[in-house]
């Protein structure tokens, strides 16, 4: 394939992941018809794209990302390590680093994602004690610059040593959503009800980092009692949960009661809790993951991202959803079609945005990938891509590979 149409009318022979080979037929960044291959003419070579031999899904979203904190591992050196000994690191390192330093990294970051099909991102940036606003400045650049590339949404992650005055100084920065991670706090559940507070007054939505540890406090269940009366065309969701995942069978099925009634979304983010989660255990280490299935078969709405990438957090990290999708069929338990639904459609669900991929009535957020069927693309990570945002490609890889022929007898 040598060269893409900027707009997209028209995919033929698409393979979609039930194995049927399709045409899909757009029109203004939607799927408008879904039909037997080769049975819609081609009327614009221009606009067609002949999708022979690929795979076509929906375009991933990432739930839980930290742009403001990507690719600084190098930077920082930091030791291999838990939770405690990562947000150290950064935060030493954060009280150095400039807004250039930040909008370079998350441009570079975004676009990383981008490449890989994703075609929407929610990160979460720091409200630093002193400097609220930096982050989000760059952040917001970033989102700016990429604006009909890449759909970003700002969460503002409120340290617990943030004053109130930085959290309004942040929010007044323009986010769209409130965040912290209240487990952190010396009194968490006060720190729940203090970040509750704020997005009732401002009528914002709320993404918190929850129980992100083995054993220690729960709050996911505060959480969820307290947002209930609030405003219900507002996400509302949790990240990590790593502690349902270690918790009485008897108190885990109470607090997955109250996410469920206050239809909370889970967000997984099974690369950087297996890292961080367990280093105490050297014998039997457990997981580090959320109560993934039981989340999901009692019918809560649940994503899984990638979370950090190359930073103290997470020292590795492809920027890829075949990635997390593997994680969460190896580690989590999960089928290949649970584990890509967490990245795409659950993500996008928990994200709030419109139902996209390849059916009828839905956003062309596509992603096309040279496989055969969906286990094949989630293990081999395809490197030829073509992604469609809003119905237009905006992103390419081919790969080019030479082996030797070895000499056979005859």
């Amino acid at each position: 394939m040598t060269s893409l149409p900027s707009s997209v009318t028209l995919l033929r022979h698409a393979t979609l992941v039930d194995g049927g080979r399709h045409d899909v037929v757009l029109d203004e960044g939607v799927v408008v018809a879904v039909t037997a291959a080769g049975s819609v003419p081609v009327t614009d070579p221009e606009t067609t794209l002949d999708l022979d031999g690929w795979l076509l899904l929906t375009a991933p979203a990432e739930p839980h990302a930290h742009l403001d904190k990507a690719l600084s591992f190098d930077l920082i050196d930091p030791p291999y390590g838990d939770l405690g000994s990562a947000i150290l690191s950064w935060t030493t390192y954060a009280a150095t680093m400039s807004l250039e330093s930040i909008v370079e990294r998350a441009r570079t970051q975004a676009l990383a994602m981008l490449a890989n099909g994703i075609t929407a991102i929610r990160t979460h940036v720091d409200v630093h004690p002193g400097a609220p606003t930096r982050g989000l400045e760059a952040l917001g650049r970033v989102r700016e610059e990429l604006a009909g590339l890449i759909d970003i949404e700002l969460v503002a992650l409120c340290s617990t040593q943030a004053g109130d005055a930085d959290i309004e100084a942040a929010l007044d920065a323009g986010v769209d959503l409130v965040g912290g991670a209240p487990h952190l706090a010396e009194d968490p559940v006060a720190e729940v009800e203090r970040l509750v507070g704020f997005a009732a007054r401002r009528g914002l939505g709320m993404d918190l980092h929850t129980d992100e540890s083995l054993d220690g406090p729960v709050t996911l269940d505060t959480y969820a009692l307290a947002v209930r009366g609030l405003r219900r065309d507002r996400q509302y969701s949790a990240g990590h949960c790593v502690r349902l995942g270690s918790m009485p069978r008897e108190e885990l099925f109470r607090i997955i009661g109250e996410v469920r009634a206050s239809d909370i979304g889970v967000i997984a983010n099974p690369i950087t809790n297996l890292y961080l989660q367990g280093w105490e255990h050297p014998t039997r280490t457990p997981r580090g993951l959320t109560a993934l299935r039981d989340l999901i078969d009692a019918g809560v709405r649940v994503a899984a991202g990638a979370d950090n990438v190359r930073d103290p957090f997470n020292p590795v990290g492809r920027s890829c959803a075949f990635e997390t999708a593997s994680l969460l069929i190896s580690a989590g338990h999960l089928s290949p079609v649970e584990a890509w639904h967490l990245v795409s459609d659950g993500a996008r669900s928990v994200m709030g945005l419109p139902a996209a991929g390849p059916r009828v009535g839905a956003r062309a957020e596509l992603l096309a990938v040279r496989a055969g069927n969906l286990l094949d693309a989630i293990a081999n990570a395809p490197a030829d891509r073509i992604v469609l945002h809003d119905g237009r490609v905006v992103a390419r890889s081919e790969l080019r590979r030479s082996i030797a022929v070895p000499a056979f007898s005859a």
